[in-house]
């Protein structure tokens, strides 16, 4: 019997140990397209929870208590950071009671740390609408950004799980290489469109017009966060006749009446442009992201040309 008794234990001491060994790093981020770089860092040692749905505006997620629960779970915060998710995020982390999540801790990581900001504002003056007075937030529609927080989330995981960094410098190394690759097919696909003016609905694209050489010349919006009014876009209508404005760019949760209306005068196509990974079937991924969205671009101007 205490042989028996002595083996059950040891089966059961095994059995935990080996629970315990092969257990996933809970990872939460705010938003899918930093989920999906965490996924193609961490792979198989990995189980992440993006919390805002990728169809909907980053800055207004709804909150939900379950995101406490996720939060309170999570070995790992990844955050966009720029004031993104200032309207939503802090109250949850709060309510998460996780001392692993909180700011200078290892399990807590700002994504835009490090990467290129844009659109710092001088001063904040709420006249001018909704300012992020830290820069542009939306720079990981810029995919050498990506690279950068991949670097990020590589180092983050290292630190917390240091058993398996080489594991995640492996995946790290090969990530960057595919994107760097494909990087090098966008530039050239989107070459002989360089310099072309387009309009977008907010300033959500200056990051990826200004890698890829295009050139934004107004917004739907008279001021982030403003929604369109009839008369700046009677006053937009002419200039977009004048600069023979081909493209407008909208995010998926924005309304279509006013970027509709805009198009039929003046002759313009709307590309519904899917700003975070999985917010159409065809973007499971960083890097399908780019390639579905610089596809429908082109196709787009090869109609106009």
């Amino acid at each position: 019997m205490k042989i028996k008794y002595h083996m059950c234990l040891c089966l059961l001491f095994v059995l935990s140990w080996a629970s315990v060994a092969h257990a996933k790093l809970n990872v939460v981020a705010t938003t899918s397209d930093l989920g999906a770089i965490a996924r193609e860092i961490g792979k198989d040692k990995v189980e992440v929870t993006s919390l805002a749905k990728p169809t909907e505006d980053p800055h207004f997620v709804d909150a939900k208590p379950s995101f406490i629960v996720k939060l309170n779970k999570a070995d790992m915060l990844i955050e966009g950071g720029l004031h993104l998710e200032i309207g939503w995020l802090p109250n949850l982390v709060v309510g998460a009671r996780n001392q692993k999540i909180l700011t200078g801790n290892s399990g807590y990581l700002i994504a835009s740390a490090g990467v290129p900001i844009i659109e710092v504002p001088t001063s904040v003056d709420r006249a001018k609408g909704d300012v992020h007075p830290l820069g542009n937030p939306h720079f990981m529609l810029d995919p050498l950004n990506g690279k950068i927080v991949a670097m990020h989330i590589c180092d983050q995981l290292c630190q917390i799980d240091a058993a398996n960094c080489n594991y995640y410098k492996d995946n790290l190394k090969d990530f960057t290489k595919r994107l760097e690759q494909k990087f090098s097919e966008w530039q050239k696909t989107l070459e002989p469109f360089r310099g072309t003016k387009i309009v977008t609905y907010h300033k959500t694209f200056p990051y990826f017009a200004n890698r890829f050489n295009l050139n934004v010349v107004g917004t739907l919006e008279p001021k982030p966060g403003i929604p369109p009014s009839p008369t700046h876009i009677n006053s937009l209508i002419p200039m977009m006749k004048n600069e023979g404005i081909k493209l407008i760019l909208i995010e998926p949760f924005r309304e279509r009446k006013t970027p509709e209306f805009a198009a039929s005068q003046t002759g313009a196509k709307i590309i519904v442009f899917p700003i975070m990974v999985g917010s159409q079937k065809e973007t499971g991924d960083y890097l399908s992201l780019f390639d579905y969205t610089i596809n429908q671009i082109v196709s787009a101007l090869k109609a106009k040309s």
